[in-house]
């Protein structure tokens, strides 16, 4: 079941390419997988519990509690036994609201245009509770190493697995950023991976600059190096702002960006040149 739960769901989303035009307002738009939903609803959490108690923190069971009533629900499936957290509309919004900003859409978001395709892609589809079970992990997800697009569904596995499906996802958060400035959970996994010193506070503060300047996280740290390496009091950000005291980490992200970016411009096949 669980082989056929994960090919179904690639199956879904070679079906929802190639409809891609009809359903997207633009081509760099990037699918969020199981585990970047959870990412997103956890901010969107952290978010409504600032907004209501001032502290951008959320406990993991209530994640847990919220993403299993968020799974059901999203899906019209029945909600009656499954509880809700506090403020859910609100933290549904803000979640609606981060991947909309994003320009992202979640597996849900495609099943649900799937859907409303032409009955020839009907077979390749699969039904709301067997999305549910791939997505929550209740059907443990096999790799199949011939088909790396395959999304993982975030379940428990081995060590060695766990550190192979994080290299995969470290490569595939640079790349989709890479495709779309826009991509905040993509930042979110390697903002501070390899070690530069951008822990949660500047998150936090990367976070809070680019909403205030209605930017991506990406393209504010961008534009931030960028006025810096201008010089100039004409230029300089304030002595103030908070993304100072982590501009050499900035620094160091934004340029490893640009060498990725450069490697990807100049050669036929870069992945030549990322292998170590």
């Amino acid at each position: 079941m669980a082989v056929l739960n994960q090919m179904s769901v690639l199956g879904m989303i070679k079906e929802f390419r190639r409809n891609w035009r009809a359903h997207c307002n633009s081509e760099r738009t990037t699918l969020c997988g199981p585990d970047s939903m959870l990412l997103a609803l956890q901010l969107s959490m952290a978010e409504n519990n600032k907004q209501h108690n001032g502290e951008f923190t959320v406990s993991l069971s209530d994640v847990l509690l919220t993403w299993k009533y968020f799974l059901h629900e999203k899906l019209n499936l029945p909600t009656e036994s499954v509880k809700v957290v506090d403020h859910y509309e609100d933290i549904k919004k803000t979640y609606d609201d981060f991947l909309k900003n994003s320009n992202m859409l979640d597996l849900i978001d495609v099943y649900e245009k799937c859907s409303n395709l032409t009955s020839n892609c009907e077979n390749s589809i699969i039904s709301s509770s067997q999305l549910r079970d791939f997505l929550s992990g209740t059907q443990c997800a096999v790799n199949d190493e011939t088909n790396p697009q395959i999304p993982v569904s975030p379940v428990k596995c081995n060590q060695h697995e766990q550190m192979r499906l994080l290299a995969k996802k470290i490569f595939f958060s640079y790349l989709g950023l890479l495709v779309n400035s826009k991509n905040d959970l993509a930042l979110a996994h390697v903002l501070n991976i390899p070690d530069r010193g951008l822990g949660r506070e500047a998150f936090t503060d990367l976070k809070h600059a680019a909403r205030e300047k209605q930017l991506s996280m990406f393209l504010m740290a961008t534009s931030f190096i960028r006025t810096l390496e201008l010089g100039g009091k004409g230029y300089a950000p304030s002595p103030s702002d908070p993304l100072r005291a982590h501009a050499k980490g900035l620094s160091d992200f934004i340029s490893f960006i640009d060498k990725l970016d450069e490697i990807l411009g100049e050669t036929p096949n870069p992945s030549q040149n990322l292998l170590p």
